[in-house]
């Protein structure tokens, strides 16, 4: 290699324009080598190189040119430190940025949300969660509570979209990742017996859209639409039961359709969980596998309907006290879980 190099030449080294360089050189950064006293052609010796891209990638993390000074002449450790103080400048001037960016995007966009879903996951949440909706009134429940035990609810967000359903002795909660999602996260409820009635119209599509604005709602696919009503009604906060769920202290995978079939024909159910086994009122015993002992009871028909909208042969139940909510957990798809009641036991 030449022990002289023309800018061209070292620009082309170092991965810096000529234009670049030649301001360096009149910042005092970067001086060339040497400069012919004769036409003003600048010339670098290639010992320059390792300056050079030290200054370039200094600057690719835009990096002032006051901190780029100090940290072209500092050792290893100075060097190492400067940088890190400057990221945290930069990840701090992005955190707030954003935070401005989301403000500013709440607003302008408060009343309209879209989000785009799987036509078959949509569906399949609607399948999954709509039968815990309530479909009998309660007497001592007030109007307003029982026209939201008749509904969806549906929670949309840019990261996932919630569907749940509630008739107070189940609780059954569905995740879906959405495909897309703009505007504001907020959330709608809607009847259940409408929203299942689009299931199947909904499946048919690759994707369906969700569109909510102000108290209408949308959704779409392949081009048409179908609209919803939505729900004026004071929702339970379904997240503070699931955030206040104890550790199980019986945990156990059983067969899914062994454990329905079990249950049919009967009103109230008793089970005995311990020593890889689970007899319903002392019968035969079907396997499982997991750890801890219980004794519980439940409604049948409750239970029944929890396992009917699972997934998968096999069922997750999670057990921490006997007047306490029982998660069943599909074991294929962690992403569709429903709490049912227990029942108390005589003796």
């Amino acid at each position: 290699m030449t022990s002289r190099l023309t800018i061209s030449e070292f620009a082309r080294l170092v991965g810096l324009a000529p234009s670049a360089l030649r301001f360096y050189d009149d910042c005092g950064l970067l001086p060339p080598a040497s400069v012919d006293g004769s036409n003003g052609y600048r010339y670098y010796a290639p010992s320059q190189q390792p300056r050079a891209r030290l200054l370039r990638d200094l600057r690719e993390i835009d990096l002032p040119l006051a901190e780029v000074r100090l940290a072209l002449d500092a050792d290893p450790a100075e060097l190492a430190d400067l940088v890190r103080a400057h990221l945290r400048t930069v990840e701090a001037k992005t955190a707030a940025a954003r935070a401005a960016a989301d403000h500013l995007l709440t607003h302008l966009t408060a009343d309209h949300t879209r989000v785009v879903l799987g036509g078959p996951e949509f569906a399949s949440a609607i399948r999954q969660v709509a039968p815990a909706a309530s479909t009998t009134p309660t007497p001592e429940a007030s109007a307003e509570v029982l026209a939201a035990l008749d509904c969806v609810l549906v929670e949309v967000g840019p990261d996932e979209v919630v569907f749940v359903a509630t008739d107070r002795y189940r609780l059954a909660v569905r995740t879906v990742r959405p495909v897309e999602f703009g505007g504001a996260p907020g959330r709608v409820l809607v009847r259940a017996d409408e929203l299942a009635g689009l299931s199947r119209w909904a499946a048919a599509g690759e994707v369906v859209e969700l569109e909510i604005r102000g108290e209408d709602a949308v959704i779409v696919r392949d081009g048409e639409s179908r609209e919803i009503a939505v729900v004026d009604a004071e929702y339970p906060a379904y997240q503070g039961i699931l955030d206040g769920l104890a550790p199980p202290v019986c945990r156990v995978v059983v067969d899914r359709t062994g454990l329905r079939a079990a249950l049919e024909g009967r009103e109230v159910v008793a089970f005995d969980i311990g020593s890889g086994e689970l007899r319903i009122d002392g019968g035969e015993p079907l396997d499982v596998i997991g750890s801890g002992e219980a004794r519980i009871g439940f409604t049948a028909s409750l239970l029944a309907a929890a396992l009917d909208v699972s997934v998968g042969p096999d069922v997750l139940l999670e057990i921490c006290a006997q007047d306490r909510p029982v998660v069943v957990r599909s074991a294929d798809q962690g992403t569709f879980t429903t709490l049912v009641m227990p029942v108390r036991l005589d003796g």
